[in-house]
């Protein structure tokens, strides 16, 4: 037998082995369930992620869960109540409620303020213009901003105005719109920001500033005046500052890019304003991040450029809002392409020692927000869930020929004395709601134990539609 004839048989056998192997997977399974089966099973070892995804250990189907894996390795630092938590508010677009956008340099503010212009449904949306900067965003059957930004009403208050120049500013420039007879009339503002990693904002803002970007229209007014030439020198004596070198740019002391975020966030009224000899520069600049931090706090909402995503998230339940295309996370900018020495890095960070400090706080803060949204939504969809449960309850009961009638009997009822040793008349009334509350639960549970049947409960649906 030559060698060609036996390669040929050996194929031969082969294919017969093959197809005999393609009847019996038809015959033992004859659609593509196994197919389907196999990938389930591939999935659930990835984790139920995409390719391309990061393996971050959080459950299948959440939008928000590839994005960096922050909650997997979060882990909380700082002790926040309830209320620093719960930001929902009752926004009232067609009263007189007034969302304040304070847009720190190079914080990714621009694409978040284009984002409340253009991307949120509304009953009115903002009239937006090809070659106009400003759009008109009206409340619905009204003349009246409900939108204070760059992409709203300008820059009225100053260039990136701080949270001092904002407070001060906002209310008097609204009043001032209004018609004689509304003036005075209260409203509620809510202001927002949004906040960066220090080093790659700094490194953003040198860039920026390389290019011949001043911010000379930055009024920086305190206490009612603007600072004085010695208060706050200027790092260049040309028009501009444009081709500085990175060594340049940190060795300014007078840089206001050096912790821009906590003096930007801060009410610079409580250190006297720009004027350093009040105090000295440590007591400072901790007075300064704690007011930042206060003031981060109160703040109807703050978002993350880190954390798209989830910076959509938190603004739509804050507000109640919905924004129509999602958010996306660019990696790709101008600060991401500069290559850092660790050690330039370093310095970067010991520049923005306090900007760190504050960024590490509202990083905190933010997730925890984002993890209590979360058990907030979850907790109101089981409710949903509840309620109708209930709803066809009431319907299975008169057709399955239920009473209504449930009877509660407790598996063992220890004795009063044994178990409530001394009684007051306040401890006896606490006790029967007590107990009278746990009996309505366990009738529920029994009731949800006898709606059990998903046979009757889809037949019964169907019924009511076919009605």
């Amino acid at each position: 037998m030559d060698e060609k004839s036996y390669y040929s048989r050996l194929l031969i056998a082969l294919l017969m082995v093959l197809c005999f192997g393609v009847i019996v997977l038809q015959y033992i399974c004859p659609t593509s369930d196994c197919q389907l089966l196999h990938l389930a099973s591939l999935s659930s070892r990835l984790g139920s992620r995409a390719p391309g995804d990061r393996m971050n250990g959080a459950g299948a189907g959440d939008p928000y869960s590839s994005e960096d894996g922050a909650l997997v390795r979060f882990v909380p630092r700082f002790n926040f109540t309830t209320k620093d938590l719960n930001r929902a508010v009752d926004f009232n677009i067609k009263g007189d409620d007034v969302i304040v956008f304070l847009h720190i340099q190079k914080t990714g503010g621009t694409t978040f303020g284009r984002h409340l212009v253009r991307n949120i449904q509304l009953e009115r949306p903002c009239e937006c213009h090809a070659g106009q900067k400003k759009c008109t965003c009206y409340r619905p059957g009204k003349r009246d901003t409900w939108l204070f930004s760059r992409f709203s009403t300008g820059w009225t208050c100053g260039l990136h105005a701080d949270w001092t120049e904002l407070t001060n500013c906002v209310p008097s420039y609204m009043s001032n719109r209004e018609s004689q007879e509304r003036r005075g009339i209260p409203r509620n503002y809510y202001y927002i920001t949004i906040l960066r990693d220090p080093v790659w904002r700094y490194l953003s803002e040198w860039r920026h500033v390389q290019r011949g970007a001043t911010w000379k229209a930055s009024k920086h007014i305190c206490d009612g005046r603007l600072p004085t030439l010695t208060e706050l020198p200027s790092c260049y004596t040309g028009d501009d500052w444009s081709g500085c070198s990175l060594e340049e740019f940190m060795a300014c002391p007078y840089n206001l890019a050096n912790n821009r975020q906590t003096r930007m966030l801060a009410d610079l009224s409580l250190v006297g304003c720009y004027n350093l000899s009040i105090m000295s520069e440590s007591q400072r600049w901790v007075m300064l991040l704690e007011s930042a931090k206060r003031n981060l706090r109160n703040m109807a909402f703050f978002g993350l450029t880190e954390y798209q995503r989830k910076t959509q998230y938190l603004f739509e339940q804050t507000f109640r809002l919905a924004f129509i295309a999602p958010f996306t996370q660019l990696n790709g900018t101008r600060a991401a392409s500069v290559e850092v020495e660790p050690e330039t890095q370093r310095r970067i960070r010991e520049l923005n020692h306090w900007d760190v400090e504050l960024y590490e706080y509202a990083r905190d803060l933010f997730l925890q927000r984002f993890q209590y949204a979360r058990q907030q939504e979850r907790r109101e969809a089981r409710q949903r869930r509840l309620q109708e449960r209930r709803k066809l309850r009431a319907k299975v009961k008169p057709w399955w020929g239920v009473t209504g009638k449930a009877v509660f009997k407790p598996t063992k009822e220890p004795s009063m004395t044994e178990q409530y040793p001394a009684f007051s008349e306040e401890n006896q009334a606490d006790t029967g709601q007590k107990l009278e509350s746990e009996t309505e639960g366990q009738v529920e549970d029994n009731w949800l134990e006898e709606d059990d049947n998903e046979t009757i409960l889809d037949y019964l649906e169907n019924v009511e539609q076919w009605r």
